[in-house]
């Protein structure tokens, strides 16, 4: 994975996964297999040569339970140190659960539960409440040596589960809180359940399952019932054999600590590396806020405006009396950032790319609620407000709540960029004003009397007609 910089939501320039098995074999041998090896040297030979390429500046290389604890680890890690030109860094168990716990920080907000975080040779799980971090443990269930404990057993492998997960018994403390799932198989397995679902978001991250209502799915999954499953063909031959026993092990946690819901993240091990390696100051900034500047830098006319947009809509929505939630607050602002990037788009397309761009871009601190949020006032900014069957597939995922106050925020836009012609050192200026009788009054100033027109007004009546006021656009005498 090669990033842009060292930030709070870095950019992924390149990324490739070659998938070896280096965990197979060690449950059997105590050795990792020797065609994964070879594999795994030939994939690192490549990705020397892309990093190179790519003019990487630092490269960090993090080897995990299979290198650790594989009689055969030392002799492969000094092969690849010796292909990678460069030192590698074999994280302990407690080093592991670590980082995949600040993957977690590093990706979500209010964390109130259990991670785990599913490899091929381990399962490292970490009680997290906000910041802090408590109980963890690295367990030997990982996929491929479940399976090669079990022998190819699926019943046996749930019985190893179930016992393996009994000494982490803080996770008897999860009720009704959220399990964290990190891993490509487990990632996999939320895709299965959004086809079968016929889930229109098709963002691993930040995807929630009832926990109650997945025992079911995982059952048949883990039954090895998947072939002919809705989305089987988007998980590689590869994976496949491997997702019941993914299956199991997270059905397992689910009996074992009865959470709330299951929430899977797209972050793990290698973020949280990359988190631990920022400042404090740095890690506490908005993941989803940075990422929205960031896009606004490189898509927007100014984002300058954008960010007297943000401040402008908030005072919109006081005056209005629409009231926010924190997060409701974070998503107008990004929503904000982002009201411009899809500009150079033909005019027929600039809502449809700004819902596509937002709703399937790389945020993490959102979940999918907040990004219909954001997708769709950008969608109405650019496509208008009559037809209410607008984007039907996203309108799935919202509450009637965020559908409204979406809503609201493409008109508050519609309004504004007919002052500002997408450019600051307006917006702030133009204010609201509650009259007696409940009316309100858009007031420009003085020098700002000749942006006045038909054009505006139009939008203004749009936006009366959606906050059911009367509104009127008054010049300051």
């Amino acid at each position: 994975m090669i990033y842009e910089g060292l930030v709070r939501a870095p950019s992924i320039l390149f990324n490739e996964k070659v998938q070896c098995g280096l965990g197979r074999g060690i449950a059997e041998t105590g050795d990792m297999d020797d065609g994964a090896v070879r594999s795994a040297l030939d994939a690192l030979r490549r990705f020397r040569a892309l990093a190179d390429q790519a003019r990487v500046e630092r490269l960090v290389v993090l080897a995990t339970a299979a290198a650790r604890e594989a009689g055969n680890g030392p002799a492969f890690i000094e092969d690849a140190e010796r292909i990678l030109r460069q030192e590698i860094t074999v994280l302990t168990g407690r080093e592991e659960a670590l980082y995949s716990a600040y993957g977690i920080q590093s990706a979500f907000r209010d964390i109130d539960g259990v991670m785990g975080d599913l490899g091929g040779g381990s399962l490292e799980v970490v009680d997290m409440e906000g910041d802090d971090i408590g109980d963890g443990m690295t367990l030997p269930i990982g996929v491929i040596r479940l399976s090669e404990r079990a022998g190819g057993d699926l019943k046996k492998a749930a019985k190893i589960a179930r016992d393996d997960l009994k000494k982490a018994a803080f996770l008897k403390q999860g009720l009704g809180r959220t399990f964290y799932a990190v891993g490509g198989t487990w990632r996999n397995l939320a895709r299965l359940h959004m086809a079968g679902a016929d889930y229109p978001l098709h963002v691993t991250h930040h995807y929630e399952m009832d926990a109650s209502r997945a025992v079911g799915f995982l059952t048949r999954v883990g039954g090895n019932d998947v072939e002919k499953m809705p989305g089987i063909d988007d998980v590689s031959r590869s994976r496949r054999s491997l997702l019941p026993y993914g299956a199991i092990v997270i059905a397992e946690i689910v009996r074992a600590m009865k959470p709330a819901k299951i929430v899977f993240s797209s972050a793990g091990v290698r973020e949280g590396y990359l988190y631990g390696l920022l400042d404090e100051e740095t890690r506490k900034r908005d993941a989803l806020i940075e990422a929205s500047e960031e896009l606004s830098i490189l898509r927007s006319r100014s984002p300058r405006h954008a960010r007297e947009l943000a401040a402008w809509t908030g005072r919109a929505f006081a005056a209005f009396g629409i009231d926010e939630t924190e997060d409701e607050a974070r998503y107008r602002e990004a929503a904000c950032r982002l009201a411009d990037i899809s500009w150079r788009a033909h005019p027929d397309y600039r809502g449809d790319q700004a819902l596509n761009v937002i709703a399937y871009g790389s945020f993490t601190q959102i979940d999918h609620p907040g990004r219909a949020y954001i997708a769709l006032a950008n969608y109405f900014r650019h496509d208008g407000l009559k037809n209410a069957t607008l984007a039907p597939e996203i309108r799935t995922i919202t509450s009637d709540r965020i559908w409204d106050r979406s809503r609201y925020l493409g008109a508050f836009f519609r309004v504004a960029y007919l002052f500002t012609a997408a450019m600051p050192g307006v917006i702030g200026d133009v204010t609201w004003r509650e009259k007696e009788d409940g009316a309100m009054e858009l007031i420009l100033p003085r020098r700002l009397a000749e942006l006045n027109g038909s054009r505006p007004m139009g939008r203004i009546n749009q936006l009366a007609k959606i906050m059911n006021r009367e509104i009127a656009l008054v010049v300051e005498t």
